[in-house]
């Protein structure tokens, strides 16, 4: 595997002492030698689809704050065994940093994403702006697997191109339009209807889209859209879906978004079924944050979705 574009995250870690061992203690720097099944994380530095959709730029800078909040987290000491076991096969293979030229890193994204779902590892992507997520889904175009796109969202994401551009808010039409034919279709839950055009509505229509609204989800109503699937499960979530009294360091805040709780359920559920073969986690934004409380949240997602696959192998 190579170029990629990769560059060594920053990471700031407690000394490893015997009796109270943290996340980032566990896991393998760098790509090394994987196995079937091994999620492999990487950051995607970039909110220049932000800055086209018309959206507060600053997620850029979310990955190197997720990654250090999630490495200080201690394991489960519930299934402490299962739980580092899990962490022990997981690689973090550094950040891509997009700057301006976000189409060649969305690229170079693809290529990785691509190698990696070939090797039958789980990618695991830190974004960045929901433009993380076209990289994402061109690693399935780049492998010539089918995948169905399961979007946890306070927004559809399927506006028009701007100029011939994609951006945040995008990459879902691009997806479904995508020449190879391999969205193999789209769930999105979260969503507010104050937050929709009817022409965005109509479209999802218009390809037999799954829509859960903010208003009804509940753990029950996250997991059917786990279910019934014949091609592998592309899981996206963006941190907006959550209310801004959780989360209020994202590009697009939601007043009246799910609870965390309903949230972390769905990273957890996600994490312990075996058709989602890849996760990635969008629009968290530091730059209004407050007292690091969306980019925690972002670091427990991550630390509940390892702790499915615990949990479901």
């Amino acid at each position: 595997m190579g170029g990629y574009g990769l560059t060594d995250p920053v990471i700031t870690m407690p000394e490893t002492t015997d009796d109270d061992p943290r996340c980032g203690h566990f896991i393998t720097r760098g790509l090394g030698r994987l196995k079937k099944g091994d999620p492999v994380i990487i950051g995607f530095c970039c909110d220049e689809g932000v800055k086209r959709n018309n959206g507060r730029p600053g997620a850029a800078k979310a990955p190197e704050l997720i990654r250090n909040a999630f490495y200080r987290l201690t394991p489960d000491p519930l299934r402490y065994y299962a739980f580092t076991h899990w962490l022990k096969r997981t690689h973090d293979a550094g950040d891509i940093h997009a700057g301006t030229d976000m189409e060649q890193a969305q690229e170079q994204l693809g290529r990785l994403v691509g190698d990696l779902l070939m090797a039958g590892a789980c990618p695991i992507v830190i974004g960045g702006g929901h433009e993380t997520t076209w990289g994402h889904f061109l690693g399935y175009v780049n492998a010539g697997k089918r995948v169905t796109m399961l979007n946890i969202d306070a927004h559809p994401d399927v506006r028009e191109k701007k100029d011939g551009k994609g951006h945040s808010g995008s990459v879902f039409r691009q997806a479904l339009d995508h020449e190879s034919g391999l969205c193999n279709g789209y769930r999105v839950a979260g969503l507010q209807p104050q937050s929709i055009a009817k022409s965005h509505l109509d479209f999802l229509k218009s390809r037999n889209a799954m829509v859960r609204y903010a208003y009804a989800l509940n753990r029950e109503a996250f997991d059917t859209l786990l279910e019934d699937t014949d091609a592998g499960i592309l899981m996206s979530m963006d941190m907006d879906a959550v209310d801004s009294a959780f989360a209020p360091g994202v590009s697009a805040p939601s007043s009246a978004g799910i609870s965390q709780s309903i949230w972390l359920h769905s990273a957890w559920s996600a994490g312990r079924n075996s058709n989602v073969r890849s996760f990635d986690l969008v629009e968290v934004n530091p730059e209004y944050d407050v007292d690091n409380r969306t980019v925690r949240l972002a670091a427990l997602t991550l630390w509940q979705f390892i702790r499915g696959r615990a949990e479901g192998s």
